[in-house]
């Protein structure tokens, strides 16, 4: 969007925060710089169709008998996280009631005040580009764990949304194929993975093992000789993607910041609910990214990017004024339409999938490894998530060949010494 090729605007992941350790260390090792996310200023709220408030920090005040709800279901939330672990969350005290229930049955029991239960419903699809109709609350309690909290989920300044990478997050990619040379295949698709007695078969190529680093979702699309076993079928026929459409709104310049405001706003009315300023760090040309997500996404999927950027600017032009109401460019990417993702933030687990089906997310099946950021214990659906599994399948393939090895030239020695004369 600007002249440098640093200027550039994200349509897919983009935050890194500074407890997510992998990443941050994977993105020093590579040479890359961060910067933080623009939140000088006061940001925005809107409660009703153009009512409009200016607040600071995470939260708005939404008034004393809210926030005083909201507070009590915040605080009873916490507590529910504390009892569950990110690495085995269906072991959890209680593990089969909570995994019972939606997020959004708990929220309608936690929650009195209306604004109190649209507050954190928004937070949910903020955070899982799902309704909390659709979200365990097992699960929720669960990807709160495994980022140190709710809080690192939803805030800027020290958590999840922090900062961002100069020159685009596509940079540890690019770069770690610049490592790796012509050992990376691009446009080859993965249709089938057959299994035999002394390796695997990936296409054209053969290995001793093999590791899927795709969400659940696409992974159960593979075929596979021989089958997998039901179970793990049945988990990623459970664990479905989440549904968002990431939108960019281009300005000249970021004249909010002029009138002291952060570019951050939250929507109730929507459909735009969840607004950043994601200009480039050098200041210029300003854009606000707003997301559609859960069923603001499905709903708008359905109809042309013209009338989608008109619903976007019709947000933005209430909560930030009419000059917000002309933007000078716009891109937009519907993520549940592209193929190879079907879906974002990541995978998102239903009523009973993690208590049913849970310990199949990460365990190896015969010669093939699971990665990828669903199978995370540490911040799963983000880059750290990704690359701390990436880490952890490669020492289970490292350690399994091991054993192997040892095994086998045990075996050898054993066979030698019944053959040595004695």
């Amino acid at each position: 969007v600007g002249e440098r090729a640093e200027d550039v605007v994200e349509l897919g992941g983009q935050w890194v925060g500074p407890t997510q350790l992998e990443v941050m260390a994977l993105a020093e090792e590579l040479g890359l710089e961060t910067y933080p996310t623009f939140t000088e200023g006061k940001n925005l709220f809107e409660a009703k169709l153009g009512k409009v408030k200016r607040y600071s920090g995470t939260i708005p005040m939404l008034g004393p008998l809210v926030m005083a709800d909201y507070g009590q279901a915040d605080l009873r939330l916490k507590r529910l996280m504390k009892k569950v672990s990110a690495e085995a969350p269906w072991e959890a005290q209680n593990a089969t009631e909570l995994d019972g229930q939606t997020f959004e049955t708990w929220i309608r029991r936690a929650a009195r005040t209306r604004l109190a239960r649209e507050a954190i419903s928004m937070a949910c699809r903020a955070v899982f580009a799902a309704d909390p109709a659709d979200v365990s609350l097992l699960h929720v309690l669960f990807y709160a764990a495994s980022a140190g909290g709710w809080d690192d989920l939803l805030d800027t300044d020290g958590g999840a949304q922090q900062n961002r990478i100069v020159g685009g997050s596509q940079l540890i990619s690019l770069r770690m194929e610049e490592l790796l040379g012509d050992r990376i295949r691009l446009s080859a698709p993965v249709r089938m993975i057959r299994t035999e007695d002394d390796g695997v078969i990936v296409g054209e190529l053969r290995a001793r093992r093999v590791i899927v680093a795709v969400p659940p979702a696409l992974a159960g699309r593979i075929e596979y000789d021989p089958p997998l076993p039901a179970p793990r079928d049945q988990l990623t026929q459970r664990m479905p993607m989440g549904s968002v459409i990431k939108t960019m709104s281009i300005y000249d310049e970021p004249f909010w910041r002029e009138e002291g405001l952060s570019g951050s706003a939250l929507s109730v009315p929507g459909p735009t609910q969840v607004i950043f300023d994601n200009t480039p760090p050098n200041g210029s040309p300003g854009v606000l990214l707003g997301f559609l997500e859960a069923r603001q996404a499905r709903q708008l999927g359905r109809v042309t990017e013209a009338e989608r950027r008109d619903a976007v600017t019709e947000v933005l032009a209430r909560v930030f004024g009419p000059r917000a109401a002309k933007p000078s460019g716009y891109v937009e990417k519907d993520w549940s339409a592209e193929p190879y993702s079907r879906g974002c933030y990541a995978g998102v687990l239903g009523p009973g999938a993690w208590t049913a089906h849970g310990t199949w997310l990460r365990d190896p099946i015969d010669r093939i490894h699971w990665a990828g950021t669903e199978t995370a214990t540490r911040w799963m659906g983000y880059f750290d998530g990704a690359v701390q599994s990436g880490k952890r399948a490669a020492a289970e393939v490292l350690r399994t060949e091991g054993a192997a090895l040892a095994t086998s030239a045990g075996a050898r020695a054993a066979q030698a010494a019944r053959v040595v004369p004695g």
